[in-house]
């Protein structure tokens, strides 16, 4: 319906059936009146600004679709081409080491290039030990305590990590960047979380903040600020305003079970070096031990056999043997005796001395080509 409206001695006319952000403004005559002709400039370009920005919202929400199907379609294909992994690899490292460090500043990026070490092999579990027979207590605790702090995702230290002088330079460290170590923008089943004091209102189960703008809901009651592993009953959720998130607790080692997704490592203290083996987090023990000397034999020489938990250990300054002599536990007369094998990674080094966080990256790389290749069948070589 068209509706005339008398402005000065000529006419405009408003289409009354449309929506007044869409309606065009026409050319007035020059014999209007001057607040006429601003007020209707003024309309003109208006309805050109909100032109412009709801074609960005369409573009935009356009963008945020197609971004969230090919993150469904990643995770998808990641869940389908994805196998398990049931093995797990650890490795001891002599708290020590922090001690022959100049500063703390350097002692912190020591342990990082430890923990930095772990993630690129994936490795399971890290033992920081005793090697000099109680005088070292506080740099397996300062180790310890860096590679808990940039094991667990940004988003959760401030919940888990007190302020504290061990932590002070951990800015000075590279991150991980592991898988577990979620973006807002990226879906995958599990999230690492911490329990949320939000209450519920029927009382039955949790809130877990999982990094997203809403936790996600559990069936079980923790204590607030416990650190726990969720699986998502529906991942796609997570990019949606609407909908909310429920999921289930799980242990943090079924991403690694389940999908063969590395999802970070555990840390622990052994008293000593005989408390390597006797203080392990597995039942079984570990049932393929690796110890590392330039006293060992050359790794060619190496085959490793079908196992389910296996142990690389490394040693301080003074090397394994003199972990061994500091320890009063230790059985028999030489070191290698505690391991199923003794090597040597780096029999062609050409320099006197390589660094325990130099010897962890070259042995590892040495070694998980290798233990990846292990078979049901038998064994592998080197």
């Amino acid at each position: 319906m068209l509706v005339e409206e008398s402005v000065g001695n000529k006419k405009t006319h408003h289409n009354m059936g449309s929506d007044s952000s869409d309606t065009e403004v026409k050319s007035l005559p020059t014999n209007a009146s001057h607040a006429e002709r601003k007020r209707l400039r003024k309309q003109k370009k208006e309805q050109k600004l909100l032109k412009k920005l709801k074609l960005k919202e369409e573009e935009s929400s356009s963008q945020k679709s197609s971004k969230a199907d090919a993150k469904i379609e990643e995770t998808e294909k990641l869940e389908e081409t994805s196998k398990g992994r049931e093995y797990t690899v650890s490795i001891a490292v002599a708290g020590s080491i922090l001690d022959n460090a100049q500063s703390p500043a350097l002692r912190a990026y020591l342990a990082g290039q430890i923990a930095r070490a772990a993630a690129i092999f994936s490795v399971d579990e890290i033992i920081v030990f005793d090697d000099s027979g109680g005088k070292s207590t506080t740099a397996c605790e300062q180790m310890a305590r860096i590679l808990q702090f940039l094991e667990c995702p940004q988003y959760l230290r401030k919940y888990l990590f007190a302020i504290h002088p061990d932590l002070q330079f951990a800015g000075v460290i590279s991150p991980l960047d592991v898988p577990h170590h979620l973006r807002k923008h990226e879906i995958l089943p599990y999230r690492e979380g911490v329990v949320s004091n939000r209450p519920l209102r029927d009382g039955k189960g949790s809130y877990i903040f999982i990094g997203l703008e809403k936790d996600a809901r559990v069936d079980k009651i923790l204590p607030e600020n416990t650190r726990v592993t969720v699986k998502l009953d529906k991942p796609e959720l997570m990019l949606t305003v609407k909908g909310k998130l429920t999921g289930r607790l799980v242990s943090p080692s079924l991403p690694r079970r389940e999908a063969g997704i590395y999802w970070g490592y555990s840390v622990r203290i052994a008293t000593s070096l005989h408390g390597v083996f006797s203080q392990s987090i597995f039942r079984e023990g570990y049932d393929v031990t690796i110890g590392t000397s330039e006293k060992g034999s050359p790794v060619s020489d190496l085959k490793i056999p079908q196992f389910k938990h296996l142990l690389v250990v490394f040693g301080g300054v003074e090397g394994l043997e003199y972990a061994f002599d500091n320890d009063e536990a230790s059985l028999g007369e030489d070191v290698s005796e505690l391991f199923h094998n003794y090597i040597n990674t780096c029999p062609s080094q050409g320099s006197r001395t390589i660094r325990t966080e130099e010897a962890i990256l070259i042995s590892l790389a040495a070694l998980v080509p290798a233990i990846s290749n292990v078979s049901i069948d038998g064994s592998t070589s080197v």
